[in-house]
């Protein structure tokens, strides 16, 4: 082990991939882990010199294709969406993701560095920008001051039916975090939450973050100091006032649950890290870890049985997952189109969405996926939150999105005034300023080829989908790059961008940032 560790961090130094300090650290961190899922495994050389090196190493490929089964009932006839009665109940979410808090933030150290997060106190300046009060424009993430303040303003700023809570509490100093580390962001962030949100209830999903090493969520089949018991047990621990017993029981086994949230909607958080292309204990368990998808197909079932509504949560989105588990998800969405109300996710710190459409044509939107941006500034945004209307909860409700609404802090003001209440405002809604009549799948499908045909309307999204702070204009395959990631609510699938072609060069698939 100590070897294949030695040769990690020399390639890591000779390819320049990181500090060389932070070559050593993150593979003394990650050593165990990594190479007991390769041992575990049944990589070939070749392919394990691909996951490392890319391509011109080696070919490597996680998973062949595999199908989850669905029940032999057969799928309800489909109806349009109608639109709630003027004066139905309006259910208000508040929806955080990607907080990142940084403990080691520290206002006035470099804002550039020489690290992969800068604006803490032991940061190697790599510049002369200092790092502003309430967070900074660069590969930052946030001090717990400013996470504090969002939550004082949410706490007084209207009433909320509940919360949807996507994960992600750490920072992205992932070369020397440890489990003890981790464990105090849970129980720190947890209870600023219920201190300002007090009754409210709170429904959490696991990000990619909460482990140490990061990305590291081995299936259930693993046993004893390398399971993900340590924090699982602590999250059923910390959320057991908002988690009923069964929920608490799924969470700390595998990390996901379901639970009845109103009359009528059920609620579905999934481990998203199950379908991560990053989670490398994947290398031993690829087909439906934890089984997962199957469990959902039996949720919703239970659920299209009793006539009720399911809304999913989630970290990842489905449409960058593995390709085997991403099109099983799009099956699954596929066939309980009228089941499952909305879909929700994070990770990408920005505003975007995925369109789910029928599996058949390509040609009817069935779903949207809705991508909250993070709270957390990285890299080079505002710190932000997102609240959902949703149709509220009397009987026959659709539960459906109505509307969604974007909230900034702006740092470039806020920093003016570090001694001041810093001023959390509306960015925009999504009806008023895209012109949409309704926010069902077909009026966000209408919405994309407007984009196409309308570039100042794109480069208004283009401006919301990083909060409000965007350095350049996007443009030609850089477009095409980002409409074709909003049709495609499936990973590796471009058929659905043949016609988004504004350069001549093929569209490619969005990488994660996280």
């Amino acid at each position: 082990m100590e070897l294949v560790a030695e040769v990690a961090v020399k390639v890591c130094r000779t390819l320049h991939m990181a500090e060389s300090s932070v070559c050593q650290q993150a593979v003394q961190l990650f050593k165990r882990d990594v190479i007991t899922a390769w041992v575990m495994s049944v990589l070939r050389p070749s392919e394990v010199c691909g996951l490392l090196l890319g391509t011109d190493c080696g070919h490597w490929d996680i998973g062949s294709n595999w199908n989850i089964t669905l029940p032999p009932v057969p799928k309800p006839p489909v109806h349009p969406p109608v639109p709630p009665q003027p004066g139905s109940p309006v259910s208000r979410v508040l929806f955080l993701t990607d907080i990142h808090w940084d403990r080691g933030y520290s206002p006035g150290a470099p804002a550039t560095c020489k690290e992969p997060l800068c604006c803490r106190n032991h940061s190697s300046s790599g510049g002369l920008h200092p790092s502003g009060y309430w967070g900074e424009y660069s590969t930052c993430d946030l001090p717990l001051h400013t996470i504090e303040s969002l939550l004082q303003h949410v706490a007084t700023s209207g009433a909320y039916e509940r919360v949807y809570w996507t994960g992600d509490i750490p920072a992205h100093n992932v070369w020397e975090q440890t489990r003890a580390q981790q464990l105090e962001a849970l129980t720190t962030i947890t209870g600023l939450i219920r201190k300002y949100l007090g009754e409210v209830p709170v429904y959490p999903a696991v990000g990619n973050h909460e482990s140490a090493p990061v990305n590291g969520f081995p299936p259930p089949s693993v046993y004893g100091n390398l399971s993900s018991n340590w924090l699982y047990h602590a999250m059923a621990q910390e959320w057991e006032g908002w988690l009923p017993t069964a929920a608490l029981e799924t969470l700390r086994t595998a990390g996901f649950y379901a639970v009845m949230v109103a009359p009528g909607l059920r609620l579905v958080s999934l481990n998203m890290n199950f379908c991560s292309t990053e989670n490398f204990w994947l290398l031993i368990n690829y087909t439906d870890p934890a089984g997962q998808l199957q469990w959902l197909v039996k949720v919703l079932q239970e659920a299209e049985n009793n006539q009720e509504k399911v809304h999913i949560i989630g970290h990842i989105p489905p449409g960058i997952c593995l390709k085997s588990w991403s099109w099983n998800y799009y099956r699954i969405v596929n066939r309980y189109e009228s089941t499952i109300a909305a879909q929700f996710f994070g990770h990408t710190h920005l505003d975007e969405f995925e369109i789910f459409y029928d599996e058949e044509t390509l040609s009817r939107p069935l779903s949207v996926a809705f991508i909250a941006p993070s709270v957390t500034t990285f890299i080079n945004l505002n710190p932000g939150f997102r609240v959902y209307q949703v149709d509220g909860e009397y009987p026959d409700s659709s539960h459906v999105v109505l509307d969604h609404e974007t909230y900034i802090l702006n740092l470039t003001e806020a920093n003016k005034r570090p001694n001041e209440v810093p001023r959390w405002s509306l960015l925009y809604s999504a009806l008023n300023t895209y012109a949409m009549k309704s926010a069902y799948p077909a009026d966000w499908e209408d919405l994309v080829q407007r984009f196409l045909r309308d570039d100042r309307l794109f480069q208004t999204f283009w401006f919301l989908h990083h909060k409000g702070h965007v350095g350049e204009v996007c443009q030609e395959s850089c477009k095409t790059n980002v409409l074709c990631a909003l049709r495609t609510g499936r990973s590796n699938d471009l058929r659905l961008c043949k016609d988004l072609d504004l350069s001549g060069k093929p569209a490619q698939k969005r990488k994660s940032l996280c």
